[in-house]
């Protein structure tokens, strides 16, 4: 008996501990009416008028930002942009079944592309600066981090549609998945006939609007949408038919991708922590490495003290520990060496140059910060002083010298450091301890001091 009471009691903890989890993570409570959610998903499919030209708008401010590489500009510009609406609606028609919104999202998506990259590309065929900047670079290389970001993204995204209390996740999505800077990448490699670019922007586009559509049919289901009902079941199975191959056509080259850019994913990590451990000597110094996944090589420059031919068999054999037993390393030592690629040092010094510069800059922007700050603690301090002389005249004529300032004292023991107000104070005669205090309770107050010590000669 006692042996079954005891399992009734687990069996109940864990149906209500099961039952606390639920609740807490229940989106339902919070959900917006459905159809509310649906029409909002709906118009944002369409793209006439308003939608259009504030898209036109958003690229060319997203170009402008990539062309003088202004984050901030940047992040402006995909605020504003409205290319989330087809993406999401792709997602969304797949998740409650409805072919004729996943055929306006397809149309939807296929204008805005075509418009953002001519845009782009009528911008960078027009501005004079044609620089290449880290902000397009950045954008013709995706990795698994985009894959990542766009389908966590694109989950935010709906489930702050969704819901009420859609707060500020909604423009968050949009800057965290990045669909415009892609695009506009894709238009400064036509515009400057690099395919290179445009083939590598818009392979990034591409991933992340599918993952983003990928993320919206995932949130739909799980908040158990309504699927679209038909009168002819034989029309039902048809658009499921319709949908499923459009699914499978626009899903499969992208998980291929998807998995190709895994790949080069680990094996790029996999060779800079082999650079790291192996070729880590006293005497010598990797300057400059460069790390093909499509040709399976990793070439890496040193300066210094020559190694021994002993040491690269070592560091030949080491790749076996990496998963690298198949990967060409080529080692090239001296500045003498006639397979040294000078292009590649120079890029790697300016690299390192750039980093350099940066992290002064930093150091220095965080003093100057510091001083400032100080700066304007002694001159509030220094202010005051001089508006509380002629209150003192009045409220306590005894004084006659005041001065304030801010100190940091430091406990012996503990290392502990805190803030505080001194005030050196002369009298001309004598003051009663109440007025003392009370004139201290007051200084406190009239400074703004928590705490405040008070010194009279």
């Amino acid at each position: 008996m006692d042996e079954q009471k005891n399992m009734g009691k687990g069996m109940e903890i864990l149906i209500n501990a099961k039952n606390y989890v639920k609740e807490f993570f229940d989106l339902r409570k919070s959900k917006e009416n459905e159809e509310l959610t649906v029409d909002s998903i709906r118009n944002g499919v369409v793209f006439k008028g308003t939608n259009l030209w504030v898209l036109i708008f958003a690229i060319f401010i997203a170009s402008l930002g990539l062309n003088v590489n202004s984050t901030a500009v940047i992040i402006g510009a995909m605020l504003i942009s409205p290319l989330m609406g087809p993406i999401m609606g792709f997602g969304l028609s797949v998740g409650i079944s409805d072919f004729e919104l996943l055929k306006q999202s397809f149309k939807s998506y296929l204008l805005t592309t075509l418009i953002s990259v001519i845009t782009s590309t009528l911008y960078f065929s027009l501005t004079p600066l044609n620089e290449v900047q880290s902000e397009l670079l950045a954008r013709t290389s995706p990795t698994i981090y985009d894959v990542l970001i766009a389908l966590f993204g694109g989950l935010a995204g709906i489930i702050a549609v969704s819901t009420k209390e859609k707060g500020n996740v909604i423009p968050g999505a949009a800057i965290a998945t990045a669909l415009m800077p892609p695009l506009c990448t894709a238009g400064f490699g036509l515009a400057t006939g690099n395919i290179f670019y445009f083939l590598g922007a818009f392979y990034l586009y591409f991933i992340n609007s599918v993952f983003i559509s990928l993320a919206t049919y995932l949130g739909v289901r799980l908040m158990s949408f309504k699927r679209k009902a038909f009168v002819d079941k034989k029309r039902e199975k048809q658009v499921r038919r319709y949908i499923v191959a459009v699914v499978l056509v626009t899903m499969c080259p992208a998980f291929y991708l998807t998995y190709g850019i895994m790949k080069s994913t680990f094996f790029e990590a996999s060779a800079n922590s082999f650079i790291a451990k192996e070729l880590d000597f006293q005497n010598t110094q990797v300057i400059s490495r460069d790390i093909s996944y499509d040709e399976n090589e990793i070439r890496v420059v040193l300066v210094g003290e020559e190694i021994s031919q002993h040491e690269i068999d070592r560091v030949h054999n080491a790749l076996k520990h990496y998963k690298l037993e198949e990967t060409k390393l080529t080692i090239v030592q001296g500045m003498n060496s006639d397979n040294l690629d000078m292009g590649m040092l120079k890029a790697q010094v300016m690299e390192d140059f750039y980093k350099n510069s940066e992290e002064r800059l930093q150091e220095q922007r965080e003093e100057i910060l510091r001083l400032r700050q100080e700066l304007r603690a002694y001159s509030t301090f220094s202010d005051l002083s001089r508006q509380i002389v002629p209150e003192f005249r009045v409220l306590y004529p005894q004084v006659e010298r005041v001065s304030l300032s801010q100190m940091v004292s430091h406990t012996v023991d503990s290392m502990q450091t805190d803030t505080i107000t001194v005030v050196l104070m002369s009298l001309k005669g004598e003051m009663e301890p109440q007025d003392m205090t009370r004139m201290q309770e007051w200084l406190k107050t009239r400074a703004g001091a928590k705490k405040m010590k008070l010194v009279v000669e």
